[in-house]
């Protein structure tokens, strides 16, 4: 099965969001597997990772290099990403420098959609869950400005209502 057949199995049994879902099915209607790689100028797929530390009670973002916004660990798929949460889990790995993440149960925990600048103008984001293994230690990449633990309640007063929503939608699953 190859990447494209995977984003299109894994949206058509995530049952949340069903017209943002719908948008994303017919982007890949019209793009196939184009439309899951960076080149193409009408949006592509993403995935990304929310880091968590249910034991401590707190979440893992980075504070983004390009755009200057604390967010959960995610990115481009790649040719070699043989499913979406393998690519949410090496994206998540690669920039929280945490070895041994594991994703939460159940798929895709929420969907995102958001421009982003030109040529690719969109990012059509499929987000999962990682729980941190007891001990984690993070290590910052280089595509991050900072990387940093936040407790539940200090989310919202640092990152944006997409990932406030992501943070609320991965408790309710916990």
């Amino acid at each position: 099965m190859s990447l494209y057949d995977d984003a299109v199995l894994v949206l058509k049994e995530y049952a949340d969001q069903p017209e943002l879902r719908d948008v994303y099915l017919e982007h890949l209607a019209a793009h196939g597997e184009g439309g899951m790689y960076k080149p193409s100028s009408a949006g592509h797929v993403t995935a990304s990772a929310l880091v968590i530390d249910p034991e401590r009670g707190r979440v893992l973002l980075t504070l983004h290099k390009k755009l200057n916004m604390w967010l959960q660990m995610g990115g481009h798929c790649e040719q070699e990403d043989a499913t979406v949460a393998a690519a949410a889990l090496r994206e998540g790995t690669e920039e929280s420098g945490i070895a041994g993440l594991t994703l939460l149960p159940g798929g895709p925990v929420r969907l995102d959609r958001h421009s982003i600048p030109a040529p690719c103008n969109w990012h059509l984001d499929v987000q999962y869950a990682a729980i941190a293994p007891a001990g984690a230690a993070a290590e910052i990449s280089d595509e991050s400005l900072d990387l940093r633990w936040f407790a539940y309640d200090e989310v919202a007063g640092v990152a944006d209502t997409s990932v406030v929503r992501l943070m609320e939608n991965t408790l309710k699953r916990l």
